[in-house]
């Protein structure tokens, strides 16, 4: 993928999301921010955290049962924006959803990388007493769950990407510098809000949009440049099987090239491909009856009871 394809897909919102994460170190687990959108059953679930390297891990546990549904969030978000998602789904299985290290209520990491991320969801998992769940990531985390599927093979039933990549960003030093670069100078307000833009579709109502783009405005910068720059990490560029069953579940975008489709094809032979249209990056928040429909489908297969 040329950088360029790759400011074109982050213009176009394919590996962002929006959250408030905090870099400071909390003496206690600070209440969980306002949903985005919809259901008030993940906002108002207690909060829980795990421990990870010494630093706080910060999730939600909802509904009942062994096998889990897990939720991880893109870059610069929390778990608020499952919303529309935790409290459907927990109605008749297990539900997590967590902050990853820097983001939300989680602390920061000393270093930010994609091991690092699905070691923290490996401890959310440990400390609610689930041993195996399928895994769904939107946007930066795809690259999250797929990272956990080849550290935890034995936890992993599923994987579910949600307008997010299995591949990361390319691209040599320079590459890398040129995306991080706007986010290192005091200016990086104006290019978050410049993004924000383009990540939203006719179905994404304003009031949430402005939610979405005062939560990246209250990202701190640490976050977006230490989690951005994870994004970039070549090792994670395989082509090692993932064998187990793998939904991949898109919004119309250039970024989703026939390359991209061949690729995870030729990785994941167990393979469920779906576009929503008319739906833009946060396609869980814009069309979330039909990206439920979708889900709870492939999660039948899997023995999983489906809420009516």
């Amino acid at each position: 993928m040329k950088f360029r394809t790759i400011t074109a897909a982050v213009g176009l919102g394919v590996l962002v999301a929006c959250a408030a994460p905090s870099s400071r170190r909390p003496e206690a687990c600070p209440p969980a921010r306002p949903a985005v959108t919809g259901s008030a059953a993940l906002t108002s679930a207690p909060s829980h955290v795990a421990m990870l390297d010494g630093r706080r891990v910060h999730y939600k546990s909802l509904g009942r049962g062994g096998p889990a549904l897990v939720f991880v969030h893109g870059w610069t978000c929390n778990l608020e924006f499952w919303s529309d998602q935790a409290g459907v789904f927990a109605r008749t299985t297990r539900v997590l959803a967590v902050d990853l290290p820097g983001h939300g209520a989680s602390e920061a990491p000393d270093a930010y990388s994609m091991d690092v991320f699905a070691r923290a969801v490996e401890a959310a998992m440990r400390d609610a007493g689930i041993d195996r769940a399928v895994l769904i990531g939107h946007s930066m985390g795809a690259l999250v769950i797929r990272q956990f599927s080849r550290l935890f093979p034995q936890k992993t039933i599923a994987l579910v990407a949600v307008d997010g990549s299995f591949r990361p960003f390319s691209g040599d030093a320079p590459a890398a510098e040129k995306f991080l670069g706007p986010y290192r100078t005091e200016a990086y307000p104006d290019q978050l809000s410049k993004m924000a833009d383009f990540m939203f579709s006719p179905a994404t109502p304003e009031d949430r949009r402005e939610q979405i783009r005062r939560q990246m405005l209250a990202t701190p910068q640490a976050v977006i440049v230490g989690a951005g720059a994870a994004m970039f990490d070549p090792s994670l560029n395989g082509e090692d099987p993932i064998p187990v069953p793998v939904l991949v579940v898109l919004a119309p975008s250039p970024m989703w090239t026939p390359d991209y489709e061949a690729y995870v094809r030729r990785i994941a032979p167990r393979l469920e491909y779906q576009r929503v249209e008319g739906a833009g990056h946060f396609l869980m928040i814009d069309k979330p009856d039909e990206f439920n429909g979708i889900l709870g489908r492939f999660l039948q297969p899997l023995g999983f009871r489906i809420p009516a």
